[in-house]
């Protein structure tokens, strides 16, 4: 399966396998399962939701929302939990007006799923880690 490296954006193919003791980018070398969330731009978005063999998360935020503000550790958190499993990235919708334009983005927060480059499901709204978990968990 292809998947996007979330320290460097290189596109790798991993093995689909239950578990992985060890899996490391081809191009930087730094490991695939110690996943964060990846910034996305306008010149990235496309690479990422259309290369993406496993479901991309994304986090449509701005900096002044409180509720983005506190929902920002635990989706960093979930991310961690679902490494190989599923892509995490946050778009700042105040920098990225474009991207929350084309999107139609109209409250913030908003996590979109893309899964071989569509949109398959959206929600709005902070998340603990419980909520996210089981959110992405039955996408999988």
């Amino acid at each position: 399966m292809k998947v996007i490296c979330p320290h460097c954006l290189g596109i790798n193919n991993v093995p689909k396998l239950e578990t992985y003791k060890k899996a490391n980018c081809g191009k930087c070398k730094k490991s695939l399962l110690n996943a964060k969330a990846i910034n996305i731009t306008s010149d990235t978005i496309d690479k990422i939701i259309m290369t993406s063999d496993i479901p991309v998360v994304i986090d449509f935020w701005a900096p002044w929302c409180g509720p983005c503000q506190k929902m920002k550790p635990v989706f960093e958190e979930v991310a961690k939990d679902f490494a190989l499993k599923a892509t995490f990235g946050k778009v700042n919708s105040e920098a990225e007006q474009f991207l929350a334009s084309r999107f139609k983005i109209r409250s913030i927060p908003t996590l979109i799923v893309f899964k071989n480059g569509k949109e398959i499901k959206r929600v709005s709204g902070a998340m603990d880690d419980e909520q996210l978990g089981a959110f992405v968990n039955n996408l999988l």
